[in-house]
């Protein structure tokens, strides 16, 4: 009789609590840990399921570009979960969604700097009028609410193509969208409900009212010389309902880390004021250094793979910790060190692979033009309170500051 296969021992659960600390301007100091005793370590999820966690470079680059591995089975059911699904299954996979209507490359151009809606002269002039609008207010103020929100959400409304004055309406329940919790709470699905809604409402305008993305994947899905596969008003409006959450809560919250670090690094906000041509490589430590992300980054294995020293199994949960793999010295020399020079910058923090973030490039562009913005028009912008008094919130994807009070 044939002995079945030897199953690779498991190792015991990594003595870390999961999710690691939600303060965001301080590295967890298990990540240097795991990173240096256990790369691939085992841990449980807020829904009590086991789960990889992923802390070196290497590890994490592996995982971000092998197909093997999938964002979409992360949706599926009965798989293991970092936390309870707070929006449908179809929004976790929205670019798999578009990819499946062939529609990959629209988004794509939608999103780029150069050939979608938004420049970097508009970016810089939507940053203006809020720096205009705080001056006129007066310090101290929340640069949260009066700049890196409405900014984000203006870029997001204009790709888009949804009006600018419901942005900050769709943006206020943003954060029921990306609660944590082993169980789904009733509000996630009504706010998804109502912002999805409003969209699907945008979508079955008429034509002369359309713009921006909307508008361009409708006209995909009317011209009968094109194929819009099977895409519909509902499958629009989720894809935009979507892209819109993860675009402006990404772009809103890094651009709060961006700002905290800087002020805290005041010798680097007078370089940059005087060498504005040295902001897109700051921008990209800043990318490296910061901790916006939040949670690890999700993937469902479809097969058994090597990873490291440890054989993930077909089904399980991986989580790629990304400020675990940005502080990897093995990649990154002296990775504690906020570094304007650093080059090569290879960061993961948009991700790796198939699901490079499509938004990578006018993400870069909308911190750019903001953060120079603010270092020329407020030199001594610095915090309104002790750094260690920050709120940091809790429950949620992304590491956010409750408020960012600051005076210049």
């Amino acid at each position: 009789m044939t002995s079945p296969p030897a199953r690779t021992p498991v190792p015991p659960y990594a003595d870390v609590e999961w999710p690691l600390s939600r303060r965001g301007d301080v590295v967890p100091a298990e990540c240097a840990v795991l990173r240096r005793q256990s790369p691939v370590a085992r841990i449980r999820t807020l829904t009590g399921d086991d789960a990889w966690l992923v802390t070196s470079y290497a590890a994490a680059l592996q995982v971000l570009e092998d197909e093997r591995f999938s964002l979409r089975d992360t949706a599926a059911p009965d798989v293991p979960r970092q936390y309870a699904l707070t929006i449908p299954p179809e929004a976790v996979n929205t670019m798999g969604n578009v990819n499946s209507a062939g529609l990959h490359q629209e988004v794509l151009r939608a999103f780029g700097p150069r050939s979608g809606p938004v420049t970097a002269e508009w970016l810089s002039a939507r940053a203006h009028e809020l720096a205009d609008a705080m001056v006129e207010e007066g310090a101290p103020v929340d640069l949260r609410e009066r700049f890196a929100e409405p900014y984000s959400a203006a870029l997001v409304c204009e790709v888009l193509g949804l009006p600018h004055d419901e942005g900050l309406r769709l943006m206020s329940g943003l954060d029921l969208g990306f609660v944590t919790s082993p169980v789904a709470h009733e509000g996630c699905t009504a706010n998804w409900d109502k912002d999805y809604g409003h969209v699907l409402r945008q979508v079955r305008a008429g034509p002369d009212s359309r713009r921006g993305l909307i508008r361009r994947l409708c006209e995909l899905r009317e011209d009968p010389r094109r194929d819009g596969g099977d895409l519909t008003d509902e499958m629009i409006a989720a894809t935009v309902t979507s892209l819109f959450g993860a675009g402006a809560m990404s772009t809103y919250v890094f651009l709060l880390h961006a700002v905290l670090t800087l002020v805290q690094h005041p010798e680097a906000m007078e370089r940059l004021r005087k060498q504005p041509e040295a902001m897109p490589r700051a921008v990209e430590e800043l990318m490296r250094s910061t901790l916006s992300i939040g949670d690890g980054l999700p993937r469902i294995a479809r097969c058994d793979v090597q990873v490291g020293d440890v054989l993930v199994r077909a089904g399980e949960l991986v989580l790629v910790c990304v400020e675990g793999a940005n502080f990897d010295p093995a990649r990154f020399p002296d990775p504690e060190r906020f570094d304007l020079d650093r080059a090569p910058n290879a960061h993961l923090s948009f991700g790796a692979g198939r699901h490079f973030c499509p938004a990578s490039a006018i993400s870069r562009v909308h911190a750019a033009e903001a953060l120079t913005v603010l270092v020329e028009r407020f030199p001594r912008l610095r915090l309104a309170l002790p750094a260690d008094q920050l709120t940091w919130r809790t429950g949620n994807i992304k590491r956010v500051p409750e408020r960012l009070p600051v005076l210049w």
